[in-house]
């Protein structure tokens, strides 16, 4: 795959601001965003370096897409697969190449389409009894509002039914302590990872907690063989036929693995970018009065059911704006399992590969006005393969996407047919980068809307440049623009 023709790794350009032994350890820890797109200026590729190893940064979207769909030379690994396996084991996120397929095949009937219209009814249950709770005046942490709705819904569709309240508490708890310590664990030498400071008994004590909880629910439904119609039924059930050791089935090491892949990724993932189209709606009350009208059309005063999808076309491009603007898995790692040749530069077995869907989807050159919260800009049709890429692409794209689009669309739909939503402060927020881009923190003020029940725009709904245009083909989970949104970080 190589030829004389080709330069080397060390011909390719080093990011500026490396120290010795750190590397540029410090500007991620310190402000990784703006790092990251301090290399927006380097089209195809630039060195970075984690402590004393270099990794292969890839700016280029046609590079980085030739990442994705070789996934036999590009295999999942890096600093931030080995941090996230210590919690979730080798699940279908994180599991190397030679078991991914055979894992694939065992959880795709999970998330087969017959199956969206029973956790869309649940998402939409949860996220009405969320929306009621909320009390006129209030000023809410958002992002904890959105994690308890998500828990909720994750735990009804994966579990057939919610946890004790306590035990939810205690999961939740866990979940963020797992989440915000991952992204500092994995700029963190190996060495220091091992030092027992508190934050470290806190994280261990975090995730042998949760991962009990996961392996005592899997136990009870072992021992109860009954079809519960929820996501765990199917794995549990699922047969793998081509199966070529005679492993047919998920032992349970993997099915605690798998469950607990979509626990977090479910709970997490759709919560934070739910915040953020919920704070983007605040900042751009345009755009809220636009939604704001489609909700009040679609749903003429009753409740958001899964047969609206069709008809949410402006919600679905609330969603993909704002996971081009916040993608939750903001920086991916590759491992290079063999020597290899990518974009004219040779590439050893062994060494590691940094993409960012942030970087991509703040380039000037492919998204006009980048930072600029504007979901008309998905009017034009489906976007570009290679430069939106929230959570991946090809055999290792993100299995659960239209599960999680699905919940975003019909949650956000809820809660803007009831509620205005208002920032807090006239000061801008940012992101808390963790292994996700965290909205941990965020508050917003909720004020409680009127409308006629007649199916009419409400008494805040405007004609802005975002109201809700019908296309000749509404927007519809099953073809989404760019499918994003998903439990499972890639």
């Amino acid at each position: 795959m190589t030829d004389t023709s080709t330069a080397t790794a060390a011909s390719v350009p080093l990011a500026p601001r490396a120290l010795p032994l750190l590397g540029h350890a410090l500007p991620l820890l310190r402000d990784p965003l703006a790092f990251i797109m301090s290399l927006s200026g380097y089209r195809e590729m630039v060195r970075v370096r984690l402590g004393p190893s270099t990794a292969m940064m890839i700016c280029d979207p046609d590079l980085t897409r030739q990442v994705f769909l070789n996934d036999r030379v590009f295999d999942k690994g890096g600093p931030i697969y080995d941090r996230i396996r210590e919690v979730i084991g080798d699940g279908l996120s994180t599991c190397p190449y030679p078991l991914h397929r055979r894992q694939r095949r065992l959880c795709q009937p999970s998330f087969h389409p017959t199956r969206l219209a029973g956790y869309g009814a649940v998402f939409a249950r949860a996220a009405e009894v969320k929306a009621a709770s909320w009390r006129d005046g209030d000023v809410l942490d958002i992002t904890q509002e959105m994690m308890t709705l998500t828990t909720r819904a994750t735990m009804e569709t994966m579990f057939s039914g919610s946890l004790p309240a306590e035990t939810m508490r205690r999961a939740l708890a866990d979940t963020s302590t797992i989440v915000t310590a991952f992204f500092r664990r994995m700029m963190t030498p190996a060495l220091l990872r091992r030092v027992p400071t508190p934050r470290k008994r806190r994280y261990d004590q975090a995730r042998d907690r949760l991962s009990a909880t996961i392996a005592e629910i899997i136990a009870e439904r072992r021992a109860d063989p009954t079809d519960h119609a929820d996501l765990l039924s199917t794995l549990v059930a699922a047969v793998d036929e081509e199966s070529q050791d005679g492993q047919k089935q998920l032992s349970d090491t993997e099915l605690a693995d798998e469950a607990l892949t979509f626990f977090l990724g479910g709970m997490e993932t759709t919560a934070i970018t739910l915040a953020w189209a919920l704070h983007l709606l605040a900042t751009n009350p345009d755009v809220q009065h636009g939604l704001q009208a489609e909700t009040d059309q679609v749903l003429a005063g009753g409740k958001v059911d899964p047969a609206h999808l069709p008809s949410l076309d402006l919600a679905a491009r609330v969603v993909t704006e704002t996971l081009r603007l916040y993608p939750p898995a903001w920086m991916m790692t590759r491992a290079v399992r063999q020597d290899t040749e990518l974009g004219g530069v040779r590439l050893k077995g062994g060494s590691t590969i940094v993409l960012s869907p942030y970087l991509l989807h703040r380039r000037a050159d492919l998204y006009p006005e980048p930072d600029r919260f504007d979901p008309d800009r998905w009017l034009g049709g489906q976007p570009d393969r290679a430069a939106y890429i929230p959570f991946g692409a090809g055999a290792r794209k993100c299995i659960g996407d239209q599960f999680a689009l699905t919940e975003a669309i019909l949650a956000l739909t809820a809660i803007v047919a009831r509620w205005e939503l208002t920032p807090v402060g006239d000061q801008p927020f940012e992101p808390k980068v963790e292994t996700s881009l965290s909205s941990r923190g965020l508050r917003l003020r909720i004020s409680e809307r009127r409308t006629s029940g007649t199916g009419d725009a409400g008494l805040h709904a405007a004609t802005p440049r975002s109201a809700p245009a019908q296309p000749s083909t509404p927007a519809h989970p099953s073809t989404p623009p760019g499918a994003g949104g998903c439990p499972v970080k890639h």
